[in-house]
């Protein structure tokens, strides 16, 4: 089967449910289509969701996400704060933690940065993880990470709370090495913000009769999401969207093999969920503004084809992704663009890279507003230069 970036494009739009006949009915809907939600910034992982969806703001986001988040013993929510892909941030879906925990447990592990008096050994995370699910389990209410660490220290000795860590101009306690490893293995996931510090709870708090999936179900499930959500695409492609070696991905398309198929995606050999062949053949005629690090720019394969020309200059840092905020026109980026709030009001001004015709400047006129919608605020749209650099 032959496919252009056409063909491609458009239905990867629809998945994301950045088309107009395809809005995600709500919250967890969108966090699903995108395979997760990136919320490092919180305001952008809103707008993320907020386009993606109808008439939902980021209070609908945030009562996804924090619904009754302290009342015991299990409080239902549709939204996890937690780690997914590459590591990072993420809102993802409830319903898919046991898929992602799963999964990203079986995800091998890179170099540790740290000096050997500093790095943990593999028992020693063992212990680390162990006592943060005993910990989260049995308290009364999220615990900040200076309540998490003293319960660390109890359950697993005063080493896991020496701080020898190098971390943001800073030196943390030894066990928040382990952190990713926790919340990968569904020890704890976030909980909501106290006096702005980050808090800690179990998942099942959230999620009554939570467990991890399978690891064998778990990365089957995740390797044909991804590659309905994203596909055709290659080992490459997955390993660089997940944060895995690309031998190790590689691997994984070949253990799967019965559940995949191959394409020709432009020339290039790439890979569908087996069955998953069809195709509109037009591209989507449309505008959108992304936000930093929206799950599409990411995860989106070849970048060449997505940022094409002076977009691979402007929206791309040292070839990242997401650093920048994109115009998207007809499913690729063609300008960069920036908010700036005041109270209410919401200065966005936007850079395009190609002409805006008298159709395109009404949908950014429109697009512009349902952001401040999401944000529950005021937009003043100026277009123009954007001279604010990428996100660090």
């Amino acid at each position: 089967m032959r496919l252009t970036w056409d063909d491609v494009s458009s239905r990867r739009l629809a998945r994301h449910h950045l088309t107009d006949g395809d809005r995600a009915g709500d919250p967890a809907a969108a966090a699903a289509g995108a395979l997760g939600i990136h919320a490092q910034v919180m305001s952008a992982a809103e707008v993320s969701i907020g386009i993606r969806t109808g008439g939902v703001t980021r209070a609908g986001v945030r009562d996804a996400l924090w619904a009754a988040a302290s009342e015991p013993p299990a409080a239902e929510c549709s939204l996890i704060k937690s780690r997914g892909p590459r590591g990072t941030v993420h809102l993802l879906a409830a319903a898919d933690l046991p898929m992602w925990t799963g999964a990203l447990q079986a995800v091998p592990a890179g170099a540790s940065p740290f000096a050997p008096g500093v790095r943990m050994t593999g028992t020693q995370t063992d212990q680390v993880v162990a006592a943060i699910s005993d910990a989260v389990a049995v308290a009364d209410a999220p615990l900040t990470v200076d309540e998490l660490t003293a319960a660390i220290v109890v359950r697993a000795g005063p080493w896991a709370g020496e701080r020898v860590m190098p971390a943001f101009q800073d030196l943390w306690p030894r066990w928040r090495q382990a952190e990713a490893a926790a919340m990968n293995r569904g020890a704890m996931c976030f909980g909501p913000d106290r006096a702005r510090r980050a808090t800690y709870m179990s998942p099942a708090r959230r999620i009554a009769g939570f467990r991890p999936a399978p690891v064998d179900e778990a990365l089957a499930t995740l390797v044909t999401r991804y590659l309905r959500t994203y596909g055709p695409a290659t080992p490459a492609h997955f390993a660089r969207w997940l944060g895995a070696s690309p031998a190790w991905a590689a691997g994984l398309f070949t253990r799967f093999a019965g559940l995949i198929e191959p394409v020709d995606f432009d020339g290039v050999e790439a890979w569908v969920a087996l069955g998953d062949t069809t195709f509109e053949g037009r591209r989507y005629g449309g505008l959108r503004l992304l936000p930093y690090f929206d799950a599409y720019l990411i995860g989106c394969s070849p970048r060449a084809t997505l940022f094409p020309g002076r977009a691979g200059e402007r929206a791309l840092t040292n070839g990242q992704a997401g650093n920048v905020p994109a115009l998207l026109v007809d499913g690729v980026v063609a300008g960069v663009w920036h908010q700036r709030r005041s109270g209410r009001r919401i200065a966005v001004t936007v850079e395009p890279f190609v002409p805006l015709g008298a159709r395109l400047l009404r949908l950014l006129d429109a697009e512009v507003d349902r952001i401040a919608e999401i944000l529950e605020g005021r937009a003043e749209l100026t277009v123009g230069p954007v001279t604010v650099g990428p996100h660090a």
